[in-house]
């Protein structure tokens, strides 16, 4: 009985030695996650490129010229080594400006190229119907000379190709045409700009020649903020000389005044249709540019025996009368003679303005609209050079306070282009002037302005 128990003991041990053990429960509760066998990688079928362009095609990676990140890719326009030749970068602008003493010496030789010039033997004149430009080349240096018809020359918007005395193809456009004093551009087959100095122009009259004229007008590469300044210190300069003139020969002149005839040397030339339509500043940086690139020269051309003309544009009548007024001064008999010089036509602007200014401030009229504030020294001394001064005191005495609706429509807008001028472009004052004594000094007026 035993035995049969040890043996079915025995065999118990056997069976319960063959069944697996459980799993113990998780103690989360959270059911256990098999890891998936790996997944073999399918192979990748090349789709043929079709014949669309290439920024047509999506999987085909980026077009020409796509932007990548934050960087464009930068294609050359030719292929091979030509697309990476270096070439000459164009100069800025800024570079290409000469300086007003270095635009003067290029001037001069402008000039001198331009007279040397040998004249066919044929010609006892020279031919009035042709003109010459002379124009530097800034990169090279080189100076080229280009004749064209007068009538293409004083044609506002004219543009001709043509070769010039080098050999070299150069266009001419007219920017402005106003006789001597016509602006052009000139450019080269590549479009650089080349610099215009000089023209070499003959004056006629009647199909006559008369005389040759070399000038330099403001042409738009020649201008500069130096250059409007250079000019406006040469007013300055030849003010102060026929100031200085005119002490040295007994008569003295309000440093007032002075100051109202250095405005007046460019308001005097100031078109009106421009002033109304174009830039106002730039238009009187063009003046006093001309002023700096011709200095004595400067308006030399625009005198003529039948009315105003020169750098103070005053009329022969006024001329001859302070001729008489003033003969111990010694101004030029001859009217075109002395307006084109320019220490000499500043001298009689001055007298002018003075004697005009005296008998102005000797009239009731003008006294009581001063005092009231109605009108100011400045701008009777503008209108009277550019209107009859006489009709001012009449003026006032029927308008009043709107006496300025009186005048000449175009003193009015003489007077506007003066209050511009004087609100936009700084003026160095003129020190006061003492007597011939040397004790007394003028009466100091307060500088008026608009």
């Amino acid at each position: 009985m035993k035995r049969s128990c040890f043996v079915l003991s025995v065999l118990l041990i056997a069976v319960a030695a063959r069944t697996p053990a459980q799993t113990p429960p998780n103690p989360d509760g959270r059911p256990r996650i098999a890891t998936p066998g790996a997944t073999p990688t399918p192979t990748t079928i090349l789709k043929p490129r079709s014949n669309m362009p290439a920024e047509q095609q999506s999987d085909s990676g980026p077009a020409r010229g796509a932007q990548l990140g934050t960087r464009t890719e930068v294609v050359p326009k030719v292929a091979g080594p030509a697309g990476i030749a270096r070439r000459p970068e164009p100069l800025p602008a800024t570079s290409l400006l000469m300086s007003p003493p270095v635009v003067l010496t290029r001037i001069s030789e402008a000039e001198r190229l331009l007279k040397s010039r040998p004249q066919p033997t044929a010609l006892t004149l020279p031919q009035i119907d042709f003109v010459t430009l002379a124009a530097l080349d800034h990169l090279s240096g080189r100076m080229h000379l280009i004749t064209l018809a007068k009538d293409t020359f004083l044609t506002k918007g004219a543009e001709v190709t043509m070769t010039s005395s080098l050999g070299t193809l150069l266009s001419v456009r007219v920017v402005r045409a106003n006789g001597v004093n016509t602006a052009v551009a000139i450019f080269d087959a590549q479009g650089r700009s080349l610099v215009p100095l000089v023209v070499q122009y003959p004056i006629e009259k009647g199909g006559v020649f008369r005389e040759m004229a070399y000038y330099t007008s403001a042409h738009p590469a020649l201008l500069s903020p130096d250059l409007s300044r250079a000019g406006r210190a040469y007013i300055h300069r030849m003010m102060n000389f026929a100031v200085q003139r005119l002490r040295e020969k007994g008569t003295f002149i309000s440093p007032q005044i002075v100051d109202v005839a250095e405005r007046l040397c460019l308001v005097e030339h100031v078109d009106h249709d421009r002033f109304r339509l174009e830039n106002r500043l730039a238009l009187f940086d063009e003046i006093y540019s001309l002023y700096a690139l011709n200095e004595p020269d400067t308006y030399r051309y625009s005198v003529s025996f039948a009315g105003a003309g020169g750098m103070v544009q005053m009329i022969p009548w006024a001329y001859n009368l302070v001729r008489q007024r003033h003969p111990a001064v010694g101004l030029t008999p001859d009217f075109v003679v002395g307006m084109r010089n320019h220490a000499n036509a500043l001298q009689a602007m001055l007298l002018y303005m003075q004697d005009t200014w005296n008998d102005l401030a000797a009239n009731e009229d003008v006294q009581y609209a001063l005092s009231a504030k109605l009108a100011t020294q400045t701008e009777l001394l503008a209108a009277g050079y550019n209107s009859n001064a006489a009709r001012l005191p009449l003026y006032i005495r029927r308008g009043g306070a709107a006496w300025r609706t009186l005048i000449p429509r175009e003193t009015q807008i003489y007077l506007q282009i003066y209050k511009t001028l004087d609100a936009v472009v700084p003026q160095k004052p003129h020190a006061a002037l003492t007597a011939r004594d040397g004790r007394q000094k003028l009466p100091a007026e307060p500088v008026n302005k608009f």
